[in-house]
């Protein structure tokens, strides 16, 4: 089981680099005319490749979770510290997926069309929780990591 760890970081480092790569494109792309070159054409691309990424991060997370008696500690309650750094880094990553869920939903339904202002927000506002969320996961799987 110690190999996922590879994929797991693998897939981390897609899943994090790619949602800060967007966010930089995003700020340094100012231009409206700009922006609609660029995202029609690799927003989905994007979005395929960060779901890929996202699937082996919850897949590979899973095993070694259930590897090494994370689950049950999770599942029973446990309020050691290593049980509560899993149980934070777990709710995190519930967010994380509530927020991509809604983002590639907004992206996905508009993609190459007019957004409206709350299209608008909902997209950034929850492709800027992902990436700032995501960092606080790093976090606490750095913790979790030396705790294991």
């Amino acid at each position: 089981m110690e190999f996922l760890i590879h994929f797991h970081l693998m897939a981390a480092m897609a899943w994090i680099g790619g949602s800060i790569f967007m966010f930089v494109l995003g700020v340094s792309l100012r231009d409206k005319s700009k922006q609609k070159e660029v995202y029609p054409n690799i927003g989905p691309i994007f979005g395929y490749f960060e779901i890929v990424s996202l699937v082996i991060l919850l897949v590979s997370g899973i095993l070694m979770a259930d590897d090494k008696g994370l689950i049950y500690a999770l599942l029973d309650g446990d309020t050691s510290p290593l049980g509560t750094v899993f149980f934070n880094k777990m709710m995190l990553v519930a967010f994380v997926i509530l927020f991509t869920i809604i983002h590639f939903v907004v992206a996905f339904k508009t993609n190459g069309k007019c957004r409206t202002k709350l299209q608008n927000f909902l997209s950034r506002s929850s492709s800027l929780m992902v990436l700032f969320l995501n960092l606080v996961v790093l976090h606490y799987a750095i913790i979790l990591r030396s705790m294991l």
